[in-house]
Order: C-alpha cells, then structure tokens, then sequence
C-alpha cells in the first residue's frame, strides 16, 4: 500500500471518529463545554469519564458523523476556542490529578480570518506550552489525520500512538505539492516524501506505538482500554519527576542525528 492510499484511508467516509471512541472505551462520560472566553466550539469534544475504575479527561477533535455534523463541526478543525476549551480541561484535570487522553483527528486547525482574529496561533501555542509540563500522565491517538499544528496542539504527551491506516504530518500532501512543483496532483509524490505513516513515524522514533486495523473496531476499542490503562499505571509509578523529564527528552530526542567523517 502506497502511502498516499494510506492517506485516503484516514480520510475515508464511515472512519471512526473520536465521538466513537469515546463511546467505546469509557463509561459515564461527561461532556463540558465552552473556553470561558467567546463560545463552545463543536470541533473539540471534552469532558470527564471513567476507564474502568479510574477517573479520566478526555478531549477529541471532532469531524462529525455525517454531512450536517461534520458542517456544524467545521470538519474537525477547531478554532481558538476550541484549544481554549481544550486548554482548560487539561489544566482541570491537573488540580484534579486526572490523567488526560486526547484523539486527533484533524486536517488541521481552522485558518479563517476570525479564528487569526482571536489568536489562533497563540492559542495553540499555550496548549503546546501547557501540556510539556502538565503534572499528569497524557497520552494522545492519532485516529485519522494528525495535520500540523492544529493536531500537535493536542498532541505534547507522554506517549502518542497511532491507528495502522492514519497518517501525522506537518502538512497535507496536497499543500506540500502545491509548494514544491506548484501542482497539487503530485500529492502521491509528496505523500511518501513526507514519511506520514504509522510504519514510517513508528520507524522514526515519533509515535510510541501502532494499533492494528485488522481485527476490527471493537478489537480496537479494547485494546486501547487496555494500552491505556497499563500506560497510566506504568507513568504514574514513575513519579511526577521523572514524567515530566521523559516527557521533555521525547520531544528533544526529535531531529537529533550523528555525523560520520570518512
């Protein structure tokens, strides 16, 4: 499968979103609304639920199940308030000691004039800074496309982990297309330049780990309650210390590389 196929996968119409995971992994969700700023924005879903016998928060970006929830949604890209709203969940959970499980799914945040005019890149920029020191174990799943900034301001975790049919990248292949050749029809060509796939970013040392498609939805669902129990579990014994170092070293590690002289 060419990376580019992989990319249509993530796209494709009848794709969990992560309203389903939500519904499929944890119990008594409790979904809250709005940044406290300027309104609730549909894009992101967050609230507080329960993974087995433990309390959690869980935030999501949202695409929408059909043509007039995926409008009403903006597609899964959120505007300023909706990382605001996301922000503050994140920071509640902290006083909390809730850890915090985000979904991305997204071609990126909205880039629309009002949504620069309430401080778009600010707004993403105080969730990437928040998250590299939150006090609780957060993991985020990749469950479709990661697109940019708009999917990192979700994604500053301990661990983030992948669907085998999603894709993470810091632009889409079309854009990237348009850039380099000015031609959006190579975005086949660009797509494997960009190494976006699980197999590729698995191989890189940018995702932690890669869930299987192929058993099925609810095979997925369970296995991600386990994974994400056993990963709390595991953070949290660590210490609070060593979380946050860890979590700091993950990000550094990116990019790094050796020369050899011959």
């Amino acid at each position: 499968m060419s990376a580019y196929d992989v990319v249509l996968k993530a796209r494709a119409n009848g794709r969990a979103t992560a309203q389903d995971y939500i519904n499929g992994i944890f119990t008594d969700f409790v979904e809250l609304h709005g940044d406290r700023r300027f309104a609730d924005d549909s894009a992101v879903i967050a609230g507080i639920a329960r993974l087995g016998d433990k309390s959690v928060t869980v935030i999501g970006l949202e695409k929408g199940s059909d043509v007039k929830d995926r409008a009403a949604r903006n597609f899964g890209s959120a505007q300023p308030e909706g990382y605001r709203k996301a922000l503050r969940q994140m920071k509640q959970a902290e006083k909390f000691g809730r850890p915090v499980i985000c979904f991305v799914d997204t071609s990126g945040a909205y880039c629309g004039i009002g949504a620069e005019e309430r401080g778009q890149g600010q707004a993403i920029a105080e969730n990437l800074w928040t998250m590299m020191t939150l006090g609780v174990p957060v993991i985020s799943v990749i469950i479709g496309e990661g697109g940019s900034g708009g999917a990192l301001a979700l994604a500053v975790a301990d661990e983030v982990w992948m669907l085998e049919n999603s894709i993470y990248s810091v632009i889409s292949p079309e854009g990237c297309a348009s850039i380099l050749w000015k031609d959006s029809t190579k975005a086949p060509d660009a797509a494997e330049c960009l190494k976006l796939t699980s197999r590729e970013l698995y191989r890189l040392g940018v995702v932690e780990k890669v869930i299987t498609e192929k058993l099925g939805q609810q095979q997925i669902y369970d296995t991600l309650s386990r994974l994400f129990s056993e990963t709390i579990t595991r953070i949290d014994s660590e210490g609070k210390e060593k979380m946050l170092e860890a979590r700091y070293e993950r990000f550094r590690k990116f990019g790094s590389y050796t020369e050899t002289v011959v």
